[in-house]
């Protein structure tokens, strides 16, 4: 199964504009499907290039309720759009409250609507060492990391709407948790990297290692269609990442490997803990990942910084 099984649909991508959003708007329109890609688009500017790129453009604003663009005879929602801010107001309004408009709006011009929810494993109380499952406790992840105060809470608020808003409007709905995204041309990693030509320590959790599951563009791709296999009402709810466990420590020693560079790291509890989502769920569904974590670092760095490579 792959990205390729969608086609011929009409889909409308929010948060077009965003790492992972983007590029998968752009292989799902490579691949035969009606796309429109969504973001506020203030700058109309900013349109043309995913016109470039077959990506049809409609302007909403989710915390606003800014929905009138939303297209009419959608077969599929892939949602994810997300605000973060520092204001739990805000965040509830686009997080939250703007998911569930954005499916209501949807499906009263689709009477054949699946809706795709992209939450994260931010959503999940860290517990060390401990895979997380779908049914386990819920918590507060992200509040010591800067700047992402309301981040945790309003993504569990906005799979609360979403799930009541799939079972009142009898939507087939699909929350995936999403983990550590990446790609050729973006990702966490790209920061480190940064921070490390900068000779600036990284901070890590004081309970080492940092571990998380990343999942490569490529992976993320491939997974949609098996994702949305789970959709129902009531929604579905799925753990998204690698099949490997890698830590922020792994990952910067192996970008040292590659360039040169030696990362310095700064153990603290003012970061995110490691979470390492339970993946059985999907990896039951047939799917596995491609692109090992070594290959895709390479990929990263020969992509966005080919001059610093080394080996």
């Amino acid at each position: 199964m792959s990205i390729a099984a969608l086609t011929g649909r009409k889909i409308l991508v929010t948060g077009v504009t965003g790492w992972v959003a983007g590029p998968l708007a752009e292989s799902l329109a490579s691949a035969g499907n009606t796309v429109y890609g969504a973001a506020r688009f203030n700058d109309p500017a900013q349109r043309q290039p995913w016109h470039n790129k077959g990506v049809q453009t409609v302007s909403i604003d989710l915390e606003n309720g800014r929905l009138d663009e939303v297209p009419a005879d959608l077969d599929l929602v892939l949602h994810f759009a997300v605000a973060k801010s520092n204001n739990f107001a805000e965040a509830f309004a686009a997080n939250a409250h703007g998911s569930a408009d954005l499916m209501e709006t949807a499906a009263q011009r689709s009477d054949k609507l699946t809706f795709f929810h992209c939450s994260s494993t931010a959503v999940y109380e860290p517990k060390h060492g401990v895979p997380r499952q779908e049914t386990d406790l819920l918590g507060d992840s992200h509040r010591p990391m800067p700047g992402m105060p309301t981040y945790s809470i309003s993504k569990i608020a906005g799979e609360v709407l979403v799930q009541h808003t799939a079972k009142r409007l009898g939507v087939p709905t699909v929350i995936a948790r999403l983990n550590v995204p990446y790609g050729d041309t973006y990702g966490w990693m790209s920061f480190h990297l940064m921070m490390m030509e900068r000779n600036i320590a990284i901070p890590v959790h004081v309970d080492q290692p940092t571990d998380y599951t990343p999942i490569h563009a490529v992976d993320i791709a491939r997974s949609i269609p098996y994702l949305l296999s789970l959709a129902g009402t009531p929604a579905g709810i799925v753990n998204w990442g690698g099949d490997q466990i890698v830590s922020i420590e792994d990952w910067c020693g192996e970008m040292g490997r590659l360039t040169g560079l030696t990362p310095a790291f700064a153990p603290t509890t003012a970061t995110i803990a490691s979470i390492v989502p339970d993946v059985s769920k999907l990896r039951d569904l047939g799917f596995s990942t491609t692109i090992d974590w070594r290959e895709g670092i390479r990929r990263q760095i020969a992509t966005m910084r080919p001059e610093l490579l080394k080996s």
